[in-house]
């Protein structure tokens, strides 16, 4: 089993907010946001925050450098974007097709 390295990165809301908006967050988009980690009890994954992020309509470099302003590394910043890529892959196949495959 390999181990897991695992970092907490601190913002206050207020700074949050502003760099969100800065990279061209809306209002209302901003708003989901900060409620959907509010009621995590403001914690939320990296990759989850990710997929906020691109569901309120940021491309992968504003994404990555929301990131890196919180303190992440480029290799970290990759994996974040490819694992919140595979999980959106995931959760639309799912939705779209379900199938069972049975060998005799």
């Amino acid at each position: 089993m390999a181990a897991t390295n695992t970092e907490t990165f601190i913002i206050n809301r207020q700074d949050l907010r502003k760099m969100l908006i800065a990279f061209g967050i809306n209002e209302r988009s901003l708003e989901s946001i900060l409620s959907t980690m509010e009621k995590s009890h403001r914690h939320i994954s990296a990759v989850s925050f990710a997929g906020l992020l691109e569901k309120a309509g940021l491309d992968h470099d504003k994404i990555a450098n929301i990131l890196r302003r919180l303190g992440l590394d480029d290799i970290t910043v990759r994996s974040i974007l490819e694992m919140a890529d595979e999980q959106k892959i995931v959760s639309e196949t799912g939705r779209l097709f379900d199938a069972t495959l049975e060998f005799q």
